[in-house]
């Protein structure tokens, strides 16, 4: 029967997917929080309907022992991280001590707690970086290009270690860039069909980005959460790609955007690298899934062109929204 959940990073895009996910599956949830004044608790309590938060911070072990001590969990999923790649070179610091050691102080806590919880730690495609091979599987040498991708192989390794040292059921999923319409706004994809719902409704006039062809493994964060669940349900742990196997450069997210509201990008989007560059790029990632359609029977659901439209379609009823929230107050 279904037990209880405890998910840090809560608040983000994958925490209230896998929230839902977990809800609807009978689970008691709970979502780790650093204070109750979050101002993102609310809208995950409308999402999450159900959901329990307790206090704890990743770069606090005693605050997480007093956590698992207080819901109990039987499965412990861990998303919480200095998560946009480009703020991680600016707090590198910061990004190793929540992204990187973050992990161990769980870990830590776990086996101090219960160490027959199961343990889901994010890991994430920016750990091949500089590929070595394309497609990237479980066994691709990493080559992280930014703090938070060294961060997260270090956050990937100690969890395989804990796995092998001490017996504990402790799982990595590396995940490639999946999106949604609860994406951040600092994320190039949110930044794309905000802007293209915002042009169309004349409330924007162009688009500043960095490289239009680097290209990226995108797939639908409500797809994704399903293979972290799914990782937790097996008989022995593992570590699991999770990707669509297709890869699209950022232009052709533009196109599809803009078309799908009418719009050519090329009359709206322009392209200023010296601005948006970082001291090192990732120019493609594509992952290889066949281990996760194997072991887990995992298949991404909705399409490259799905989830555009999604987004955009999103971000299109809140711009309409709040122009007439604005026309009514």
């Amino acid at each position: 029967m279904p037990g209880t959940a405890l998910i840090t990073g809560i608040t983000g895009q994958d925490g209230t997917y896998l929230a839902q996910l977990l809800l609807s599956k009978g689970y008691n949830v709970y979502g780790l929080v650093r204070g109750q004044n979050n101002p993102r608790l609310d809208m995950v309590g409308r999402l999450c309907p159900g959901i329990e938060f307790i206090e704890g911070d990743l770069l606090d072990h005693s605050s997480l022992v007093a956590a698992l001590e207080g819901c109990q969990p039987t499965e412990v999923y861990n998303l919480g991280a200095i998560s946009f790649v480009g703020l991680s070179f600016k707090q590198a610091l910061l990004t190793g001590e929540v992204t990187g050691l973050g992990v161990v102080r769980m870990l830590e806590a776990i086996r101090a707690v219960n160490p027959e919880i199961h343990f889901y730690q994010a890991s994430s495609s920016e750990m091949f970086g500089k590929v070595r091979e394309s497609p990237q599987t479980e066994t691709t040498a990493f080559y992280p290009r930014s703090p938070y991708g060294v961060a997260k192989v270090y956050g990937h390794y100690i969890t395989v270690n804990y796995r092998e040292s001490y017996g504990m059921f402790a799982c990595s999923g590396i995940l490639f860039n999946h999106e949604s319409p609860r994406r951040g706004l600092e994320f190039v994809t949110r930044k794309i069909t905000n802007a293209a719902a915002k042009i169309k409704l004349g409330l924007q006039k162009q688009l500043q980005l960095g490289n239009l062809d680097s290209e990226r493994d995108w797939g639908f964060a409500g797809d994704y959460v399903e293979a972290m669940h799914l990782m937790l349900q097996q008989d022995r742990p593992d570590d699991f790609v999770i990707a669509t196997g297709a890869t699209h450069s950022v232009r052709e997210f533009c196109e599809i955007a803009f078309f799908t509201l009418g719009l050519d990008y090329r009359d709206h989007v322009a392209s200023d690298d010296a601005r948006f560059l970082r001291p090192a790029e990732v120019d493609i990632l594509i992952g290889d899934a066949s281990k996760a359609r194997s072991v887990l029977g995992w298949e991404p659901k909705v399409s490259f062109a799905e989830l555009v439209a999604m987004m955009v379609e999103s971000d299109l009823a809140a711009q309409q929204r709040a122009m007439r929230n604005e026309a009514a107050g």
